[in-house]
Order: structure tokens, then sequence, then C-alpha cells
């Protein structure tokens, strides 16, 4: 088999057998994206992955088991603490009456009508600097109680958070995708910020309009998730408001997270290490994400233990109901991530490359359309970006553009976001936390990223046909 076939031919196996183990089978998602990782690395040629570094076993079957628990691990390493804290404290965050306060003074300055354009409108900014992933975990919370609040709209609750977080994620530095583009394509570090920034506006405007076409669609349930059960939460809902922590206690376990991670970042992205001082290390320690979400997490445990006040029994069985949802869904997370890897090693994204050089193309349309077929191949965004830039940049060199080179960015960027499936975390974290199925996921989040990805493109070439020198 050709070496341009054999990777995509794994890739659509892969895919198929991953649809048919899930959704017609019911076979958990952890071990048929286990199976299918190792499927995947079976089927890849033994000298693709006898390159790879570590004391790894010599014998190809072996080396593939061992090689996608590596990969499991490294993604766990970077994700595991994440979640298991986000977990607790969006537990707590529920248990103590803290989401209910925020949701009840939400009510009251926008609306019921307005409340999910308001969690559009405010996540956009305060996702600017926050991983997609965290950023879901800190506000889900937020969607369930405002579901108990008004009794409809789940879908668009969760997806209004969904298509406020996922294109900063795409374009804005000091996010580490954007970042490494702007070196790649050569454009200036802040301007890409600002237009990046600016052109996410009319996207995120499409994915609310896409938003609220799903929540017409697909009215979800809001159902049963480990931990809290609905009953107890409707139990919490009923309290009155002089029992709940006040405003500002309720919102500190989110927004003190939220500020020094967001400091953090535009620190290291924005000012150099020489003038940094010694409030630098500080900074960069408390904006650490795994230590802003710890303190965080004993902010809002802290406000269970004095709404319980101080039963400890509360405290231990909150606590390890939420560790055990965080545990199931770092399993998923990880082996999704193990799958993607696979499929990296496997040579997919340099077939897709391949496919695309020598193509008679419009250089931003071919940009975007290899971001969103490697992101689907491998589920990283970021990986996505990375190796879409490298190609582009390649292929402009020595050629003079009709356009700035910031177009490239955005074409790139916009096509990370892409199509987001079983191979992607964020597409775990997202329905598992808000209570969905594998196929409800697919039906919303999948669909509302795509829409917006596309809008994206055609913002893209909007402008550049309007005002290409920017």
């Amino acid at each position: 088999m050709p070496e341009t076939v054999r990777p995509l031919a794994i890739l659509g196996v892969c895919v198929l057998l991953l649809v048919f183990l899930i959704g017609r089978l019911r076979v958990h998602p952890f071990l048929a994206l286990l199976g299918v990782a190792w499927l995947a690395g079976w089927a890849t040629p033994a000298e693709r992955l006898s390159v790879l570094p570590g004391n790894l076993p010599g014998a190809h079957g072996l080396r593939v088991v061992e090689v996608a628990a590596t990969e499991l691990g490294s993604l766990c390493g970077r994700v595991g603490i994440v979640i298991a804290l986000a977990s607790v404290l969006g537990a707590c965050i529920l248990e103590s009456g803290a989401a209910d306060k925020v949701v009840r003074r939400f009510l009251g300055v926008f609306g019921e009508r307005r409340a999910g354009l308001a969690l559009v409108c405010g996540g956009f900014l305060i996702s600017l600097p926050i991983f997609f992933d965290t950023f879901f975990m800190l506000l889900i919370p937020l969607a369930r109680a405002l579901r108990l609040r008004t009794g409809r709209d789940y879908t668009l609750y969760v997806m209004a958070i969904c298509c406020a977080g996922a294109v900063t994620h795409s374009l804005v530095a000091p996010h580490p995708g954007p970042l490494a583009m702007a070196e790649i394509l050569k454009v200036d570090l802040g301007w890409s910020v600002i237009v990046g920034t600016l052109t996410s506006v009319p996207v995120v405007a499409v994915g609310w309009q896409v938003a609220r076409w799903l929540n017409r669609r697909h009215d979800l349930p809001l159902r049963e998730t480990p931990g809290l059960g609905l009953a107890e939460l409707e139990r919490l809902a009923q309290r009155p408001d002089h029992e709940l922590p006040t405003l500002v206690a309720s919102l500190a376990p989110v927004l003190l997270p939220l500020l020094l991670i967001s400091t953090a970042s535009f620190v290291v992205a924005f000012v150099p290490a020489e003038a940094r001082g010694g409030w630098g290390p500080v900074v960069e320690f408390l904006g650490h994400r795994n230590v802003a979400l710890c303190i965080g997490t004993l902010l809002a445990m802290g406000l269970v233990w004095r709404q319980s006040q101080g039963n400890w029994s509360v405290m231990s069985r909150l606590t390890g109901q939420a560790l055990e949802t965080a545990g199931v869904i770092v399993l998923i997370t990880c082996a999704g991530g193990a799958f993607g890897a696979m499929l990296k090693h496997a040579g997919v994204g340099e077939a897709v490359q391949a496919l695309a050089v020598g193509r008679e193309a419009n250089l931003l349309v071919l940009g975007w359309a290899v971001a969103v077929l490697l992101k689907f191949a491998q589920g990283s965004a970021t990986v996505s970006m990375l190796t879409t830039a490298g190609m582009v940049a390649a292929m402009s060199q020595g050629t003079e553009l009709p356009y700035h080179p910031m177009y490239l960015f955005l074409a790139v960027g916009f096509g990370a976001l892409g199509i987001s499936w079983m191979n992607d975390s964020g597409f775990w974290v997202i329905g598992r936390l808000s209570g969905l199925t594998e196929r409800e996921t697919l039906r919303t989040w999948t669909v509302l990223a795509f829409s917006m990805s596309f809008a994206g493109l055609l913002v893209t070439l909007l402008l550049a046909a309007i005002y290409p020198g920017i």
C-alpha cells in the first residue's frame, strides 16, 4: 500500500470502528478509544514507532501498547489535576449555593430571555486568556444552575459557553497555538491579538445564532451526573436568598483563578523576562493553572464548610463523588488523546499535507481545509495549527501574497477549530460534564464548532478581498 494512502486508510477504518463500538455496541468510550489506538499503532509501520525516544520494548506489538500508554500518561499529566480540581470546585459551588446565587443575580440584571446572550458576551471576554477546557469546566455549573432556575434552554446555555471560549483558543494569544503561529508566519504578536480578537466577534455572533438553532432542534434534558443528583440540586435551588453565600464570595472561586491565570499568561507573553524582576516568578507560580485552580477549589470548599456549619462528612462525601466523576473524565479524555497521538505517529498529518502540496488553490482556503482535516485526524487544535502554519509558510515563501500574512494566521486558526469529535479531549470534557451522550455531543458541539470554523473562513476571505493590506 502506498505510504500516502496507508495513513488515510488507518484513519478511515479507525473512525468507522470507533463510531460502531460507541454508537451501536455502546462500548465504554475508554475501552473503545484505547482499542482503536492500539489498532492504529499495529497498522502503523514498525519503523515509524522505532524512532520514538525512550526505553520502549523492541517488538512492534508491545511497543504499540507502550507508546499508547506513554501518550495517555503524558496527557494525563497535563490535564489530570486540572480536571480533578475543577470537578471538586464545580461540585462545591453547586452544593454551597454559590452558583445559584450568581444565577439569581444574573437573571435579575439581564432577565431570563437574555441569559444565554449574556453568558456568551461575558464568557467571550473571560475566555481570552484561559484554556478552553479549563474555562468550560469553571463555567458549566452556571449552565446547570441556569437550567434549574429557568426550566429550559439547557442546550443553549451549554453551547453559549462553548462558542464563547472555542474561537479565542485558536485565534488569540497567549493561547499556545496562536503564539506559535505568529512566530511561524512572521506576524506581529501584539497585532495578532488585536486582529484575532476583532475577527472573533462576528464568528462568535454566528455561533450564537447556531446555538439558538441547535437549542430549538435539540431540547436536551438536565441529566443526572455522578456527584450531586438532580433532586439534591432542586433542593438547593429552593433555598431562600439569605441562606446563600454573598455574591462576592460566590464569584471568588471562579473569578480569582481566572484572574491569576490571565495575569500570568499576559506577563509571560508580553513582558520581557528582564523586566519582571522578583515578582515575575511569584506571578507565574500563582498563575499556573494547577495552582490557581487549587486556590479556587480551597475557596469553594470553604463555602461548603461554612454553609454546612463545619460538617466534615458533607465535605468528604462531596469531594469523593467529584473525584470519582473526574477519574472517569480523565480516563476517557486521555484515551482520546492517545488515539489522536497514535494517528499522528501513523503519519496521517503528513499524508494530508502531501495531498495538499502542489494543489492549485487559494492559499487561504487550502490552509483552512488542511487545518480542519488535521484537527479531525488527530484531535489537537494546537498541533493542527502548528503543522498547517509550517506548511503554508513554506508554500508562501518567496512569493508575493496578494494580502497580508495575517490572513494566513486567521485562516489556519479558524480551520483548527474545525471538526471536534471523539479524539478531541474537549469533546469529552463538554459531553461528560454536561451530561450529554456521544451522539448528542456530535449533534450539538461538533456542529457548532464546524459552523464557526466555516464562518471564520468566510470572514477571512471577505476581509482579504476588501482590505488586503490590513
